[in-house]
């Protein structure tokens, strides 16, 4: 009886957090309007401040090919305290399952993401330098005429969907790996603006994510050069090994100055323990990187969604399908259940 007892519980616990994510989802979407910018603030549909906090996908075929797409997943992300979720869209994969069979698979992820409260990101997942169409491994190879392509299909596709809220431009821009080729940040720049220009041309309504150098972590240009074009933020990937202490310091410098004129989401934090599976530069770190990164973003206001749900791509958040939290998975899963309930119920 106690055991019973014990999951009857916890089963109870998580379903009062998914229908709390839920009120607090249909709260801001009311009327299907759409996020927008207002200043350096993301707002509602009502015109409040929303600050994302949720969790990465691995990507949806992944997902698909391994029977792990599902219903539960998001049920899962809504009970750890997410109120967003990063579809991170690889190129190989959509033309390994195929265009048409991955919008059928996102179609179905959106579907369950607004049955449990969640915002998505589209995130075109590639590495590299698109302007030389040079990339860091064969999984992110793409083009810009393929690019172009997916946020058009993206934009026409989505056009009515306000649950996918934010269209991430580009994962992680870099000039400095290996056989990558040159870039400025004013031809990074126009780039961007140019496929802002082509989801514009199909839904008006878009957030577009903006993402600087050296892996979606430098945004010191944006000072001199921000992206001249409305309704868009910045992106940062401020994982620990991207900088060293004192990182509060180094983030301001890197990307923190930028959210006291426009919005930020951080779209890839986390950790990974020395010895845990996965490990690698620039993830590598303790609690402390946690305490530290959700302090500093919380305190500018910053949004932010976590790397990775899943139980192999590191740092990952679950070492199971059970959705048992790693190292990271733990803390972070208990920091944005304590953000969530102490929200206050919207009327």
């Amino acid at each position: 009886m106690i055991i019973f007892g014990a999951i009857n519980n916890l089963r109870m616990k998580k379903t009062t957090l998914a229908l709390m994510a839920l009120v607090l989802f249909l709260s801001c979407s009311a009327g299907n309007g759409w996020v927008t910018v207002k200043g350096n603030k993301f707002v509602d549909p009502q015109g409040q401040e929303i600050v994302f906090r949720g969790l990465c996908c691995s990507d949806p075929v992944k997902l698909v090919n391994e029977g792990q797409w599902k219903e539960e997943y998001f049920a899962e992300a809504a009970t750890w305290g997410a109120n967003i979720v990063r579809f991170a869209v690889h190129p190989s994969n959509i033309n390994a399952l195929g265009w048409d069979r991955t919008f059928e698979v996102m179609d179905q992820g959106i579907e369950w993401a607004k049955q449990y409260g969640l915002y998505v990101i589209m995130d075109w997942h590639s590495i590299g330098n698109l302007k030389e169409e040079r990339f860091t491994a064969p999984y992110y190879n793409t083009t810009k005429a393929e690019t172009f392509k997916f946020w058009r299909t993206v934009a026409q596709h989505y056009r009515n969907e306000p649950t996918v809220a934010l269209y991430e431009l580009y994962n992680e821009p870099t000039v400095t790996a290996p056989g990558v080729g040159d870039c400025s940040w004013t031809e990074w720049k126009q780039l961007q603006e140019q496929i802002i220009d082509t989801v514009r041309t199909y839904n008006p309504n878009a957030v577009c994510l903006c993402a600087g150098f050296d892996w979606a972590y430098d945004l010191t240009p944006v000072a001199q050069e921000p992206i001249d074009r409305p309704n868009i933020a910045y992106v940062c990937h401020p994982y620990p090994m991207k900088s060293p202490e004192p990182w509060a310091e180094n983030w301001e410098k890197a990307f923190g100055y930028v959210a006291d004129t426009y919005p930020v989401i951080c779209t890839e934090i986390g950790f990974c323990l020395e010895n845990e599976p996965g490990a690698h530069i620039p993830v590598i770190s303790t609690e402390a990187y946690g305490e530290q990164i959700t302090g500093y973003l919380d305190s500018k206001g910053i949004s932010y969604t976590i790397w990775c749900f899943d139980t192999r791509w590191a740092p990952n958040l679950i070492s199971d399908w059970n959705y048992t939290p790693t190292t990271q998975g733990r803390f972070f899963k208990a920091h944005l259940q304590q953000y969530t309930q102490s929200q206050p119920e919207r009327p």
